[in-house]
């Protein structure tokens, strides 16, 4: 765990010394300064975390300095500490970003007790700065006005667009993005986010595919220190993390259906228990989940919860695929082309008109994500400043519309993979988790190409 530094600035060295073997023999590695010259010099050399500043200093003001160091280092909490606690400097202390304020003479416990409130706090932040890349799809413009990163013209899509302004509007209702793999359903949930009353807090996503069954409590809900083996340190789950922002479940189809019970209470009760602990936290979070799967037919299969599915689903958002608004194809081409000239620093003059009548009559099965990448491939192939339909090498063999022999080929490929399903069922007595492990492939890929070619298990059951 990081040691934590804290900066003493007081001119009076009896309270300097006091405060420094007090922290310094509780751990923290603590620098003095006398005046704010001195103290700013410590700061542009250390990474501070904790100022315990005093009112009345010498050069300038405490509450001057106070507003220098939450202007240039924002990061750094502030505890305040004067000789005079007169209300009027307590309330412009905390105006100005003061995290706690102490009349001298003060208990050093109290300050102890002050510093490990500030640590959670900084804790938390730190928590928070690691999902800051996150914001790296969503411009300031979407912030500003949605739609300038969500690319395209089509009906469809500025459908799309004005479902995100209405329920954005709603700030506690529930939101279910739908859509294929690809076409941006976690965009939309951000720009739902900056578009809400809450784009000021964070935005946290979760990839419910990967959460092990084992550790779902801990990571959703946190736990307290010495809870299991293990838990070295109190820790603080996923909804804490979200408070008052938003948590973006994402791929919540495949959430295990023991753990959809834990997650349903929470969304129903808003309420979190640590492990290990006896006391209830409320929470606000506004809860956006998406899927690429087909949540009514996995409710009916009984992999999906119904009351969780509804209690998600209060607003569906479908994301049309990019083969039904190929209008969109031609400007997500122009952006991804101008986003990665700018990258890779190369002067692409023309587009091949090739290019776009292939893309367009492409079936693009990973839509946005994979035209993305195509673009990509083909600037790095593309050395005269000309994309032409060379720098497209995947666009060759699937250039011909549906309906011609390789689409005829997939089909066929289609119904081998779905033999072998129904067999593998058949072979382990319609039990999924031996069948899984005769197709070597996982519960949810399973699940998904169970609902992908409509396999009934009960209904194979009955014929047998």
């Amino acid at each position: 765990m990081k040691i934590l530094k804290v900066l003493i600035i007081d001119d009076e060295a009896i309270y300097r010394l006091e405060i420094s073997e007090f922290l310094t023999k509780k751990g923290f590695e603590v620098f003095e300064a006398a005046m704010p010259s001195l103290a700013f010099d410590i700061l542009k050399k250390e990474s501070i975390d904790i100022v315990i500043l005093d009112i009345n200093l010498p050069e300038q003001s405490g509450l001057e300095v106070l507003k220098i160091i939450k202007k240039t280092y924002s990061d750094i909490e502030v505890i305040m500490i004067t000789g005079f606690g007169d209300m009027s400097t307590v309330i412009e202390s905390m105006r100005f970003g003061a995290c706690d304020f102490f009349t001298k003479p003060f208990s050093l416990i109290d300050i102890q007790t002050s510093i490990q409130r500030t640590q959670r706090c900084l804790q938390l932040t730190r928590k928070l700065k690691k999902t800051e890349l996150n914001f790296a799809l969503v411009s300031r413009e979407l912030q500003q006005k949605i739609g300038n990163e969500i690319i395209g013209k089509s009906k469809a899509i500025r459908d799309v667009i004005d479902l995100m302004s209405k329920v954005a509007e709603s700030d506690k209702t529930n939101v279910l993005i739908t859509g294929e793999s690809g076409t941006g359903k976690e965009l939309v949930a951000r720009g739902i986010h900056y578009l809400s009353s809450r784009k000021n807090r964070y935005f946290f996503d979760v990839n419910c595919s990967t959460v092990p069954e084992n550790l779902f409590e801990s990571e959703f809900f946190g736990h307290k220190k010495g809870s299991f083996t293990g838990a070295f340190e109190t820790k603080l789950g996923w909804f804490e993390i979200a408070d008052k922002g938003t948590l973006f479940l994402d791929e919540i189809g495949d959430l295990q259906l023991n753990l959809q019970t834990k997650l349903l209470r929470v969304l129903e009760q808003k309420k979190i228990r640590k492990v290990g602990s006896n006391k209830d936290i409320f929470i606000n979070v506004k809860v956006i989940a998406a899927t690429n799967q087909n949540l009514k037919k996995l409710v009916i299969n009984r992999d999906f919860r119904e009351d969780l599915y509804y209690r998600l689903s209060t607003f569906v958002i479908n994301i049309p695929p990019l083969r039904e608004r190929k209008e969109d194809i031609p400007l997500l081409l122009n952006y991804f082309v101008d986003h990665f000239s700018k990258i890779m620093k190369k002067n692409i003059k023309t587009i091949e008109k090739e290019v776009v009548e292939k893309l367009t009559e492409y079936y693009l099965p990973g839509n946005v994500r994979e035209l993305k990448n195509m673009v990509e491939k083909a600037l790095i192939l593309c050395s005269d400043g000309k994309l032409v339909i060379r720098h497209f090498p995947s666009l060759e063999p699937m250039q011909k519309p549906l309906g011609t022999h390789s689409t005829e080929t997939n089909y066929n490929l289609e119904e081998v993979e779905k033999k072998l399903i129904i067999e593998a069922l058949f072979k382990s007595n319609f039990n999924k988790s031996k069948a899984m492990k005769l197709l070597k492939i996982t519960r949810q890929s399973l699940n998904r190409r169970l609902l992908k070619y409509d396999i009934n298990v009960r209904e194979l059951k009955k014929q047998e």
